[in-house]
């Protein structure tokens, strides 16, 4: 079994999009997840954003395979901050239940973060909605540390 991250082409733009959709399925579901979708999340119609990625180098798509079938993907992007520094973001890192803890997240993060060291990103933010363990730990064994909670009072 070979675990491995590409980057995305224009021809796994239906892949990825089904892949965000079951992304967003799931998050639905969560503590959190519904104001997520309706606010932060990739929009509809998803394939067009996907493809505006692909062709804007400051954003990155990596889809995650074993022996070649896409069984994931991740998507960052690179933003300037006001000091100048610049700040990654990853945006969508998904792996298809079956997959997990199997090598692909691991290979998708380590893409992640090498693009983002060549675009000379200072830190990578990413988030993890509340209660949702299994993202906060690989998160965390990826070595990423929590640096904003965002407070939410609900009428």
């Amino acid at each position: 079994m070979s675990e491995e991250a590409r980057p995305a082409t224009q021809a796994d733009v239906p892949r990825l999009a089904e892949l965000a959709r079951t992304l967003r399925d799931e998050m639905a579901e969560l503590r959190g997840g519904p104001l997520f979708l309706a606010r932060e999340a990739r929009a509809e119609p998803l394939e067009d954003g996907l493809i505006a990625e692909l062709a804007d180098p400051a954003h990155l798509l990596l889809t995650g395979t074993i022996d070649g079938v896409v069984l994931g993907y991740a998507a960052a992007r690179v933003e300037e901050l006001r000091t100048g520094d610049v700040l990654a973001v990853l945006t969508d890192l998904y792996v298809e239940p079956e997959a997990r803890a199997v090598g692909v997240g691991e290979c998708l993060m380590e893409a992640v973060l090498a693009w983002c060291k060549e675009h000379h990103a200072n830190a990578v933010d990413t988030f993890a909605l509340p209660g949702d363990r299994d993202t906060k730990n690989f998160f965390e064994m990826s070595g990423f540390t929590a640096r904003l909670l965002v407070m939410h009072h609900k009428f």
